[in-house]
């Protein structure tokens, strides 16, 4: 799962620490990658409700840390529900083999058996929000900002993505525009991801997290300054 246009997703509860420059966030263990490994093998609530233990401890409680020691500086952090939404999957099965958290400040983190990922942008552009970015795209100074920042961006290790992009220019703009690939995107977010390894376990995750976060914040500011929020009523 990545970031959203909006500040959070739904199911997500919040978490909030003390404002302390002292980090009590010490990694994952390897229970953590274990348990995940293991709900990929059985997605059961039967499995779920028999390790739960082991993900409130292994998972969900160095997450709760990792979010208490970045909010001084990147705000409150949401932990979305393990339950998945299957009312219009084919794929039933009840929870998430990854656990995710999004920052208001901007910024989502996930882990899972795979191991860490990062991600910071906007996922999914609202109507208003995909018009105000494409004028943006479009225009002299604002795009050429923004082809920028994203080479910046992408010189500091993350790599910046379009999501659910258009297979032609959208209406209105011309195909040879010369930031037509820009123009097709319907969201645009920075992305980073490490395998498992031992730094996972200690304040490494932290550092490469942070890391992270500092680095992929240019593409989040312009997003921020050129598109914002969606202003569209929700439902």
């Amino acid at each position: 799962m990545l970031p959203t246009g909006s500040a959070a997703g739904d199911g997500s509860t919040l978490c909030t620490g003390p404002h302390t420059e002292e980090v009590t966030f010490k990694g994952w263990p390897t229970e953590a990658l274990d348990f995940y490994e293991r709900l990929e093998a059985d997605n059961s609530k039967t499995f779920w409700q028999a390790h739960k233990e082991q993900y409130d401890e292994a998972v969900r409680a160095p997450m709760e840390q990792l979010l208490a020691d970045l909010e001084p500086e990147f705000g409150p952090g949401k932990i979305f529900r393990p339950n998945r939404d299957v009312r219009f999957s084919a794929d039933k099965s009840p929870y998430k083999t990854h656990i995710g958290a999004h920052l208001e400040g901007g910024g989502y983190i996930q882990l899972s058996a795979d191991g860490l990922a990062c991600g910071n942008g906007m996922y999914v552009l609202a109507p208003d929000q995909l018009e105000r970015y494409r004028v943006a795209v479009a225009e002299d100074v604002a795009g050429a900002e923004l082809e920028r920042v994203i080479a910046r961006v992408e010189k500091d290790g993350p790599q910046v993505f379009g999501r659910d992009s258009l297979k032609s220019a959208p209406r209105g703009y011309p195909k040879d525009h010369p930031r037509i690939e820009l123009l097709r995107h319907k969201g645009l977010v920075a992305w980073q991801e490490w395998e498992p390894a031992k730094w996972l376990g200690t304040r490494t995750a932290y550092t490469r997290i942070t890391a992270f976060l500092h680095a992929s914040q240019p593409l989040r500011d312009w997003l921020d300054g050129h598109v914002g929020p969606s202003e569209l009523p929700t439902r």
